[in-house]
């Protein structure tokens, strides 16, 4: 009986070692930043058995046969849809700012998908600025709505604005709701899921959580863009999920959530509903383009041309991490930049120390107290590289600062859901908006300076007496940054 265990001990260890070289050579293998690679072969072989486990759950872009067989065929006719936009009078690129210009081919040689004119924007600051103007657009729909959050949290304002899509709904309103499954446990658990689909709206768990599913797709790939679309003619998308600050994670001790929203109209409203689109039927499987916008210019409107940058699986791989590096290696003067997660890859870390270092005055701004202790830690392993190179930081202690923003010369500007990290720009389903609109950009410098003067700058010279232990716990957290 002891050499039966003994050689079922021999057996497994070898089973065991067989299973490290096998995903040891597939993380080789793989074409991805060495960093990654590095990073998941330390898990793999500092932390017997979990790190495997962990490689299986999350270490590659796996989502999900149906869905990666949809998403593969949709790349076409949704391009075809997108090059149509070429033709109408709104792509007028001999109009176009030099910032948003470069992006224009960018986008357009990638995705078919055009910079477009004629838009309004209004920057909306407050949480119930925010959801008492999506209330009454809701209130005023005939036809429409399209919404999509990672998100829903029910509570305060957030419960008017599921009520106001009952009764939109009861009058004969369609109304799709597509909400992450992991975000939104809690509307899935509450009333609210059932009240609102007997009213007939049709709501979708995306990328939906299950104890069966956990090996066949990644589970921390998750749908994080916000778009509502009413009617074809309005638009908002910006960082703020559908909750009410005061009554969401009031005892996560970060302070309340600090978000935008940018209320959209003109032809840019129709393209955020054709990203819906795209996510619908990556879902559902139900093909549906939204009209194509009305794109007639009068020789004295504004151009305001909005590039709508969207990114995730089927999409053309890292095209909001060009835009971004792109945006930020036109600047001339200064580049300004919000955002609660920042870990950032190795190609963007570059490329802000570059800018600082040919004399832009390059500023970040990020909160004092995150929700994520791994991401707190780890983004503070960067501080000392960046103001070595010149940049400042500041830490913002007005609540959780969510807005995700790039301010580049005080005249162009980058704003949607897209965090400063590896998650956001290579992982998940986000949007971007690229804003070649001067006033607009003002109002999005005058936030962030609001903002600034809510922070703390970080000094180098203190930053370098920090203790010892802030130091192990960021070079800690460091080794795992390209996982974050």
């Amino acid at each position: 009986m002891e050499q039966f265990y003994h050689f079922l001990t021999l057996a497994g260890l070898a089973f065991y070692w067989i299973l490290v070289a096998g995903v040891t050579l597939r993380v080789v293998l793989k074409r991805r930043a060495v960093s990654v690679s590095l990073a998941w072969l330390m898990i793999i072989y500092l932390i017997p058995f979990v790190g495997l486990i962990g490689y299986v759950l999350f270490g590659e872009l796996n989502l999900g046969r149906k869905r990666a067989e949809r998403a593969k065929e949709m790349l076409a006719p949704f391009t075809q849809w997108f090059s149509q936009l070429d033709d109408c009078h709104a792509h007028a690129p001999e109009h176009f700012g030099r910032h948003i210009y470069r992006i224009d081919e960018l986008c357009n040689n990638r995705l078919g998908l055009p910079a477009l004119s004629g838009n309004t924007l209004h920057l909306q600051r407050t949480p119930q600025e925010i959801l008492n103007s999506v209330i009454d657009d809701i209130e005023s729909a005939q036809h429409e709505i399209r919404m999509m959050f990672y998100i829903w949290h029910p509570g305060g304002l957030a419960d008017a604005v599921g009520a106001a899509l009952i009764r939109a709904a009861q009058r004969g309103v369609d109304v799709k709701l597509l909400l992450d499954s992991a975000g939104s446990p809690r509307f899935f658990r509450s009333p609210w899921l059932g009240q609102m689909q007997e009213a007939g709206i049709d709501v979708i768990q995306a990328l939906e959580v299950s104890p069966w599913r956990i090996f066949l797709r990644r589970l921390d790939l998750r749908q994080h863009r916000k778009i509502i679309v009413i009617d074809n003619t309005v638009a908002y998308t910006g960082s703020m999920n559908m909750v009410d600050p005061a009554f969401f994670k009031q005892d996560s001790g970060v302070g309340q959530w600090v978000d935008i929203m940018v209320r959209l109209t003109g032809p840019t409203v129709n393209v955020l509903s054709a990203i819906h689109c795209w996510d619908w039927e990556v879902e559902t499987g139900k093909r549906e383009f939204p009209p194509l916008p009305e794109c007639k210019l009068s020789p004295d409107q504004a151009q305001h041309p909005v590039q709508v940058v969207p990114s995730g699986p089927g999409m053309p791989e890292h095209l909001i991490s060009q835009v971004l590096t792109l945006a930020i290696n036109q600047a001339n003067q200064s580049v300004r930049i919000t955002t609660p997660y920042f870990v950032p890859s190795n190609d963007l870390l570059e490329t802000l120390k570059m800018t600082a270092q040919r004399g832009i005055r390059v500023e970040l701004i990020i909160p004092h107290k995150n929700d994520s202790l791994m991401v707190q830690w780890a983004s503070r392993a960067f501080y000392t590289e960046l103001m070595l190179a010149g940049v400042k930081i500041f830490e913002f202690y007005g609540g959780l600062l969510h807005t995700k923003s790039v301010v580049i010369d005080e005249q162009f500007c980058l704003v949607g859901t897209v965090n400063m990290d590896m998650r956001s720009l290579w992982l998940n389903f986000e949007v971007t908006l690229a804003v070649d609109d001067e006033d607009f950009t003002k109002e999005m410098y005058e936030l962030q300076q609001g903002y600034m003067n809510q922070s703390h700058p970080v000094v180098l010279q203190d930053w370098a007496e920090r203790p010892f232990y802030y130091r192990f716990l960021e070079r800690t957290f460091y080794l795992f940054n390209p996982l974050l």
